[in-house]
């Protein structure tokens, strides 16, 4: 007969019909008195006690962005499994559904709007470049269920010949680089453009700030905006615009103007040497910031390779998160609700890595979240809810947390140069790549940047 075992585990969670609400341990992150200033702020909260309480529904909403495979009915199991020896009650979907359109959309946003910061702190390695905080703003796109609803207001997309694909949202946000936290979003039709809603975004800027921006944002109207919030701007131009010579700087940039705003240009030439050949590609760049000594042109460009980091973001969100899935709700008003769900999660999780690598003093990531795996973060976070792990914190606080070792243990390699252009990430066909010649494979790469310096205008 073989020796057996018996494995007894406590679960604290919330008393009564309260119990299946919670995020497993990132409701230390999002607990549940944050739950419930959100509500009451939001004026959302039950006037009687029902079997899916307001707070239980924010929670679940939470927890499908963990599972976005599941329907909510079962992410309300995955919510209940470890809760056997507590009573739950029979939830139908027609009940979840009245739960959430009764909990609208306001709570959510407001939810989101008391996570989303930096999710840095003063020694958070790489987020700060010459001691501003390094932002970019960029744009991507959700697909939504074909409904009528949406193919109403949000249409298709559509070329000569016929119309194609989902109904999209397209979603802007304002990230923080060092993190890839988000610190500011917003969305809407995709007929609108992301530079109507990075407007949006230029509230949350703010001195101390660089922002990066994509050739689509480096406007006369875009970077004014910028510049009048006092934050810093370094954006990539488009290869058709001339910007005009006023003068030049010692470091091989020059002075140019655009609009009311003086800016400095910065031309360079970026070489890849790989053992397949070398490719060199002209940058131009401009920004406000004037003094050549204290951020000179070489390390702007330098600087400059991190707004790939919202992409990154955007990876993640879509990718690990999403798994490239349409989202779930029908109506407009469950789009917003679950978009704000997600960018809420998505800050949850980036909080508890940065907390991770800024607190363990054993740490060799030298605190750099780049080395933090947000996969892992992820994956352990839907075993800490299934198992309701984690729920309340101990008396003494521990900022690491199952989630933070976790991460911390599988450290990833240091970032590989980038050298791929951008190419179409969802083909109709897993094998177009083939037929376009479209190489995708990695090298081992070395690069050089060479400051031009152009006549100046007459």
């Amino acid at each position: 007969m073989s020796d057996q075992c018996v494995i007894t585990r406590e679960i604290t969670v919330a008393g009564g019909l309260f119990a299946p609400g919670h995020l497993g341990e990132l409701t230390r992150i999002v607990p549940f008195e944050m739950v419930d200033a959100v509500l009451a702020e939001t004026d959302a909260g039950q006037r009687r006690l029902r079997k899916l309480p307001a707070r239980v529904v924010v929670y679940l909403l939470l927890a499908a962005t963990l599972s976005e495979e599941c329907g909510y009915l079962a992410v309300w199991r995955k919510l209940t499994g470890a809760l056997d020896s507590i009573p739950i009650p029979t939830i139908t979907a027609t009940a979840l559904w009245n739960a959430r359109t009764r909990l609208g959309v306001r709570p959510m946003k407001a939810l989101f709007d008391v996570l989303r910061a930096p999710a840095s702190a003063i020694r958070t390695g790489g987020a700060r470049w010459k001691g501003m905080l390094a932002v970019a703003i960029d744009g991507t796109y959700l697909d939504v269920p074909d409904s009528p609803l949406h193919l109403a207001r949000l249409g298709k997309g559509s070329n000569q010949y016929a119309t194609s694909g989902y109904p999209q949202i397209c979603l802007t946000t304002l990230a923080a680089c060092g993190t890839r936290a988000v610190i500011d979003a917003a969305f809407g039709p995709r007929t609108s453009g992301e530079t109507v809603y990075g407007r949006r975004l230029t509230r949350s800027l703010h001195h101390g700030m660089i922002v990066l921006l994509d050739r689509g944002f480096a406007t006369n109207t875009f970077l004014t905006a910028v510049a009048d919030t006092d934050a810093a701007f370094l954006a990539r131009l488009s290869a058709n615009r001339k910007p005009p010579v006023l003068g030049r700087y010692d470091d091989g940039s020059f002075l140019s103007r655009f609009g009311a705003i003086e800016v400095r240009i910065i031309e360079c030439e970026i070489t890849v040497t790989t053992t397949t050949g070398r490719h060199t590609g002209l940058y131009r760049l401009a920004t406000n910031l004037l003094d050549t000594r204290r951020y000179p042109a070489f390390d702007l460009v330098r600087l400059y390779h991190e707004r790939w980091e919202v992409e990154s973001a955007y990876f993640e969100i879509k990718k690990s998160m999403l798994g490239r899935r349409v989202l779930r709700s029908k109506t407009w008003a469950g789009i917003a609700q679950e978009i704000y769900a997600l960018l809420s999660t998505y800050q949850a999780l980036r909080i508890a890595m940065t907390d991770a690598t800024d607190t363990d003093p054993d740490t060799d990531l030298d605190t750099d979240p780049d080395r933090a795996s947000f996969s892992i973060a992820l994956q352990t976070a839907r075993d800490q809810l299934v198992q309701a792990a984690g729920v309340i914190a101990d008396t003494v606080i521990d900022l690491v947390g199952t989630i933070g070792r976790a991460v911390l243990a599988q450290p990833m390699p240091t970032r590989r140069l980038r050298i791929s252009p951008r190419t179409v990430k969802r083909p109709l066909s897993r094998y177009a790549y083939k037929s376009l010649k479209v190489d995708r494979r990695t090298y081992r790469a070395t690069h050089s940047i060479d400051i031009l310096q152009p006549p100046i205008s007459p």
